[in-house]
């Protein structure tokens, strides 16, 4: 569908500059959100629309709770907005979680990349110690937090969200295996 491709375009983009200069400029979701709304409108009509507002609406709202509770790039949060408004309620939450997902292990590979599998499992082993020693929860030192505070390329985790959401769409296997 024209509408999807139009997405993938516009989440390309996102994907360039995210990589490149850690960044979602608002001359790429602003007009993305537009297109959005106004694709879903003449392809789907009021249908569409309504879908388009929901999605927009419920997608953001998570990632503004994100952005205040978790220190989240405003960016980001457009993007994710913008899934919202250019795939609807349902679609758009899916890929919202794709992306988290997705998000996650790409972080979890970068820091195994940086830092070297055993590495990490060594400093969980020896936290996860001193927390049962403790009977109970000890904070990272600042020195422990370091790695942790990485950039995460939401970006491409989303442009991999909707490619899978997507397929799924028209293969059903994602609804097979954990259907």
């Amino acid at each position: 569908m024209p509408i999807e491709a139009i997405l993938l375009a516009f989440l390309a983009v996102a994907t360039v500059t995210d990589v490149r200069g850690h960044k979602i400029y608002n001359w790429t979701t602003y007009p993305g959100i537009l297109a959005g709304f106004v694709l879903n409108a003449a392809f789907l009509g009021w249908p569409g629309l309504e879908q388009s507002g929901l999605g927009f609406l419920v997608c953001g709202f998570v990632m503004l709770v994100c952005f205040v509770l978790f220190n989240v790039g405003g960016g980001d949060v457009k993007l994710i907005a913008m899934l919202g408004a250019f795939l609807g309620l349902e679609r758009g939450v899916t890929a919202m979680l794709w992306t988290f997902v997705l998000g996650g292990v790409m972080g979890i590979a970068i820091l195994i990349w940086q830092f070297g599998f055993l590495s990490l499992l060594a400093g969980v082993w020896k936290h996860l110690r001193l927390i049962v020693r403790a009977r109970g929860w000890i904070s990272l030192t600042e020195e422990e937090r370091r790695p942790l505070q990485r950039w995460l390329y939401l970006a491409p985790s989303a442009l991999a969200a909707v490619v899978v959401v997507m397929a799924d769409e028209r293969t059903g296997v994602l609804r097979r295996l954990f259907g």
